[in-house]
């Protein structure tokens, strides 16, 4: 095995072997650590060293005493949104730099509880708007499929090193697909859980309404074992939901596919990637989960082309409301030599800010000025509402629905960047699910020369158990996410 095969085990498997004692935690971070300085996709906006091998050594003494934490010692990055205590948390963005949290996120701190070693903070399209990860103010990440294409974004950062084997998982966020178009883009597997499944406390805010976070790693089994160590209800977010907690999927195992699953498959997404190879990776999905036992049916989603402007409307006003924070007074970059106080506001924010978050930040503050809030904003409320009770009624029928994640492979890095409508449009098959808040699961289906597909599971609200059944069935059966990029880190 070579050592990128190695770093790119996943998760499940390096715990194996760390259980085993066939490694220490202390080699793989070492080992990761030199994987990382010799990449060149510029997926890490910064990387604690000292931290991750002291966090190793930790593991591997707790090992010796009999510690029974299935994610002990296993190595892995954070997305630079999550705050951790005493590192750099900017979120990509020259208004944060050089902030450290006092405190760390509770995504971070449950994941910290459950021995994983945090190696850095992943890169990422600034405050999470994007969908190449161009927005960042350190530089695009690199897809290391082919590095002239665009990794997805926002958590496109998050998806390229583990693509790259540059950790054995990471943590992202999804607002209207940030997790599963960068799994689609890079090859992995990605999953945005219900919303309210994952704290929220300590996730910098973009949308509120529609922030969740999640994980992208090789596999679905990986993804299992990460999510149920990261949710739970949490009293500091009064958005999380108190519901039955999700199983212990590293010590129970991902429940086999269902006798008899019907899984919907939406003639709105299916209309737009006809004649692709795209359609034909699908079908090929479709067939092999049939002769696993799965029943298919036709449902529609009637509303699915108003998804995307609603999405947009509803997001910006959201990021508005939530970035006003950032003034040069209580938070964020500080303008020197100002004026006055409206100077101070207006070149802190104008130096602060790059040109996509200020795009949103004018157009979501547009459709909540008076004499456009019912003209813009509550009708996208409406149209959400219209979203969801689509597959509120599409669930009356079906357990799961099948879609593709994206219309076709990665981009080319700069190919959209000037036409922010068709950047946007990459979303299409993501937004819905998001403003519908359901849990969603992207996973590798095939490639087109040579870069890869990804296939999406929507489920009902808190059922990720059959979304990740039906990835993991898929997986037990092809090999796509087993597949290493050409490029080497």
């Amino acid at each position: 095995m070579s050592n990128q095969q190695l770093l790119r085990q996943g998760v499940a498997a390096i715990a194996r072997d760390l259980a085993a004692k066939k490694v220490s935690s202390r080699e793989l971070t070492d080992d990761y650590l030199a994987a990382i300085e010799a990449s060149d996709l510029n997926a890490y906006i910064s990387v604690d060293a000292d931290g991750a091998r002291a966090a190793a050594d930790k593991a591997d003494a707790d090992r010796l005493t009999g510690s029974p934490a299935h994610l002990l010692g296993v190595p892995i990055a954070h997305k630079d949104i999550f705050c951790t205590a005493n590192t750099a948390t900017t979120c990509a963005s020259r208004m944060l730099e050089g902030f450290v949290p006092p405190y760390s996120a509770t995504v971070v701190e449950r994941l910290q509880a459950a021995g994983v070693v945090s190696l850095g903070k992943a890169n990422m399209d600034e405050f999470a708007m994007g969908s190449s990860n161009e927005n960042s103010a350190y530089g695009a990440a690199k897809n290391p499929w082919d590095t002239t294409r665009a990794p997805g974004g926002s958590s496109g950062g998050s998806a390229a090193l583990v693509a790259a084997g540059l950790a054995a998982a990471a943590t992202g966020t999804d607002t209207g697909g940030s997790i599963r178009q960068p799994a689609a883009f890079c090859g992995v597997s990605g999953i945005k859980p219900t919303y309210g499944r994952v704290s929220r406390w300590g996730m910098i805010a973009f949308a509120s309404s529609l922030d969740q976070g999640g994980v992208l790693a090789p596999s679905v089994e990986d993804c299992a074992w990460l999510l149920s160590a990261m949710a739970g209800f949490d009293a500091k977010d009064s958005t999380s939901a108190d519901v039955p907690a999700l199983p212990d999927f590293a010590e129970e195992g991902l429940p086999p596919l269902r006798d008899g699953l019907r899984i919907g498959l939406p003639r709105e997404y299916l209309t737009g990637i006809q004649g692709t190879v795209m359609a034909t990776a699908f079908d090929e999905a479709r067939r092999l989960l049939e002769s696993a036992g799965a029943e298919f049916v036709d449902v529609s989603l009637t509303n699915t082309a108003a998804a995307i402007p609603a999405y947009y409307v509803i997001s910006g006003a959201e990021a508005s409301t939530n970035l006003s924070r950032y003034d040069g007074v209580r938070f964020g970059h500080r303008a020197s030599d100002a004026i006055d106080l409206a100077d101070l506001y207006c070149r802190s924010r104008s130096e602060g800010f790059g040109a996509e978050v200020k795009r949103r930040i004018l157009t979501g503050t547009y459709a909540l000025s008076v004499g456009y809030y019912d003209a813009y904003y509550v009708k996208a409320q409406k149209i959400r509402r219209l979203i969801q009770e689509d597959f509120l009624k599409a669930f009356e029928g079906v357990d799961l629905i099948m879609a593709p994640t994206t219309p076709g492979p990665a981009f080319r890095l700069g190919e959209l960047s000037q036409d922010p409508v068709a950047m946007y449009q990459q979303d299409v098959f993501t937004v819905p699910a998001s403003l519908a808040g359901l849990p969603a699961m992207s996973i590798p289906c095939g490639f087109d020369a040579g870069l890869p597909l990804g296939l999406q599971f929507i489920g009902p609200h808190f059922d990720e158990a059959s979304v990740l059944s039906a990835g993991h069935a898929f997986q037990q059966r092809t090999d796509f996410h087993q597949q290493l990029p050409g490029a080497t880190p």
